[in-house]
């Protein structure tokens, strides 16, 4: 004769179960990404903080963009004579970075003085520009000082501090120690 089969529910199916022991494994290490295929072109250095303003400060006096007697800004920072616009040029970015960073200086003022072409003035040279404007040898809309206000559409203002509103004290008074000679001798042969 047949045994008969034993029926257990599930709840005792699971107590009597005994656990069947888990295999060994070992952790296996995780992969590391595979490295992005390295571009081609790499994207240009930046420039040292400061190191437009210390242009700026060695020369005295440059032009934003424009050619003229004294270094240009945008064709130091591109490398070469620019022809056309700068915003143009493949360094343009780069070269509006440098204006900003020269626009926003403590130390140096923007004045449309040579030839009515942007120009930046450290202000080492600023008792003598103030002297030669006084004696009238530099006309005074020239050495207005000129401001761009970022509006809040996007676009920029220009503000004018017309001489001698925008000087110093001290520059003033630096000024008038200086001689007209001394003066001319400073900001170099561009002046008239």
């Amino acid at each position: 004769m047949k045994k008969p089969k034993q029926t257990r529910t599930k709840s005792a199916r699971k107590s009597s179960a005994k656990p069947k022991p888990r295999a060994k494994t070992k952790a296996k290490p995780k992969k590391k990404p595979a490295p992005k295929a390295k571009a081609r072109a790499r994207a240009p250095a930046k420039d040292k903080p400061g190191r437009w303003l210390a242009f700026v400060a060695k020369h005295g006096i440059v032009l934003a963009s424009a050619r003229g007697p004294v270094p240009s800004i945008a064709e130091e920072v591109a490398g070469e004579p620019i022809v056309g616009s700068w915003w143009a040029h493949p360094k343009g970015k780069a070269i509006f970075a440098a204006l900003s960073e020269i626009d926003d200086a403590f130390d140096v003022r923007c004045f449309k003085l040579i030839d009515g072409k942007v120009t930046f003035v450290h202000r080492r040279m600023w008792p003598a520009l103030v002297r030669l404007a006084k004696d009238g040898v530099i006309a005074a809309d020239r050495a207005a000082s000129v401001a761009q206000e970022h509006m809040p559409t996007g676009e920029h203002r220009n503000i004018i501090t017309p001489f001698p509103e925008w000087v110093p004290d001290d520059v003033a008074a630096a000024a008038d120690a200086l001689s007209a000679g001394d003066a001319k001798a400073q900001l170099g042969g561009w002046v008239g």
